[in-house]
């Protein structure tokens, strides 16, 4: 049976998650005067990105609640042992920098154009409805979905089956008729996969190596590249830049 809909993650697929945060990280930490802190501005970024993988891995696996993984990774990259007030005040000010930072790749527009005829799309990320749909909207896209779904709210995060059978569910199809494109090897081309989705995993920098197994993901490099996987009768388009 054809794929009939496309479940989209957001950030580092549609959203350039990781440019916007280290430009606004770049600001927030000189405006902030922790700069001299650190030997370079690239150790300082790397820092706050190793940590914040560390907190997101504890959210997701249910260790602790949205807003505590924004005040633990202050806390933690800070070494202060802040109140949750303060922690939040510090985070807000990131936000500020990061937020006038924000951009889609350029890629997303034209892709989901050429889709717009031929299949339905929805929104599955491990994030928090209200990050989430906030951000679609600034970022003028939030209308290309019918539904957008969040582990926060759900309860369950990739890549956990029942994450993505919950967003299948919400558009009455079975995970064979539905695709799922994501940026994270594991969390979504492999999770996709297992939960029976057309797994489409986009490595647009070919930074991981992987074994391309039968079963699992489909690896892109561009998102030109997912109307001829999905079947689509579009002229938009191009072949794999992966062998």
């Amino acid at each position: 049976m054809s794929i009939r809909a496309v479940l989209w993650d957001v950030d580092d697929t549609l959203f350039d998650y990781t440019g916007s945060d280290r430009a606004g990280m770049r600001l927030h930490l000189a405006a902030e005067g922790l700069l001299d802190a650190y030997d370079s501005v690239q150790q300082a970024l790397s820092r706050w990105r190793e940590i914040t993988d560390a907190q997101w891995r504890r959210f997701s696996a249910g260790e602790v609640s949205f807003e505590g993984q924004r005040w633990d990774r202050v806390r933690v990259f800070l070494g202060e042992e802040l109140s949750d007030a303060d922690a939040d005040a510090w985070f807000e000010r990131y936000i500020g920098h990061y937020e006038a930072a924000w951009a889609l790749f350029p890629d997303v527009l034209p892709v989901l154009d050429a889709l717009a005829a031929s299949h339905r799309h929805a929104v599955l990320s491990n994030s928090s409805l209200t990050v989430q749909d906030r951000k679609l909207r600034v970022l003028g896209v939030h209308d290309r979905f019918e539904t957008i779904l969040c582990a926060a709210e759900l309860g369950v995060s990739k890549p956990e089956a029942g994450a993505f059978h919950a967003a299948c569910a919400a558009l009455d199809l079975a995970p064979h008729q539905v695709a799922y494109v994501g940026d994270h090897p594991e969390i979504d081309g492999r999770g996709a996969a297992d939960a029976g989705l057309l797994s489409v995993w986009i490595d647009r920098d070919g930074a991981y190596t992987s074994d391309d197994s039968p079963g699992g993901p489909r690896r892109i490099a561009s998102l030109a590249e997912l109307p001829a996987i999905l079947g689509a009768d579009t002229r938009f388009g191009a072949p794999s830049t992966f062998r």
